[in-house]
């Protein structure tokens, strides 16, 4: 069950940031958060891609660092309008991650960070789905979210989080095999880390 500060992170980009930016700190910093994901990854000028649920464009201001071709898509027009703002390289497109107006085999790579775990068990799974159709063959979904902690001096900390800025489904990811669903779907299992003493999850994944 999440406390007021939830609804505050979302009208007041200022205080979404300082505690995306506090939280960050776990891994070294909000520059090397957003780049778990993309480690070891190939990406061009030219490739194609898709930052899905992209939020006010927190990681998408790094994936326009690699490539010219970036799409944002989000479902929350408020938080779209604030990614034009943050990030004017990317184009960005207002839709449901589970049915997105893409047709297939259209992107080189879907990057998504911590939002999988904002969805229900069914939305999950048909996100995944939409993943891999609009994946072109040979493409790779990158994500980072959370994770059930291997270390329990992470335990307090992300317990305290998700008490007060997330809700229950937040802590039904913690009980998914998120790698299963993903090799259910049809997806390679390329890496799988769990940085932060396990509270983190960074997988990436081929088509």
């Amino acid at each position: 069950m999440a406390s007021i500060l939830r609804t505050w992170s979302y009208q007041y980009q200022w205080f979404y940031d300082t505690i995306s930016r506090l939280a960050a700190l776990s891994v070294g910093g909000e520059a090397r958060f957003h780049k778990l994901p993309l480690q070891g990854l190939t990406i061009t000028s030219e490739t194609k891609v898709l930052d899905l649920c992209c939020g006010s464009g927190q990681a998408t201001k790094y994936l326009v660092y690699y490539s010219q071709d970036v799409t944002g898509l989000d479902m929350a027009l408020v938080s779209l309008e604030r990614a034009r703002r943050n990030v004017a390289k990317a184009q960005y497109v207002e839709a449901l991650a589970q049915e997105m107006p893409f047709p297939d085999n259209q992107f080189d790579l879907v990057h998504t960070s911590v939002a999988m775990h904002e969805m229900k068990p069914s939305e999950l799974q048909q996100i995944l789905k939409e993943v891999y159709r609009v994946l072109k063959p040979g493409g790779v979904f990158a994500l980072v979210d959370f994770h059930k902690p291997t270390n329990f001096l992470f335990w307090p900390g992300l317990t305290l989080f998700l008490w007060l800025f997330e809700t229950e489904t937040s802590w039904q990811l913690l009980e998914t095999d998120l790698v299963e669903l993903l090799k259910d779907v049809g997806f390679e299992v390329l890496t799988h880390a769990l940085p932060a003493g396990g509270s983190l999850q960074v997988i990436q994944v081929r088509k």
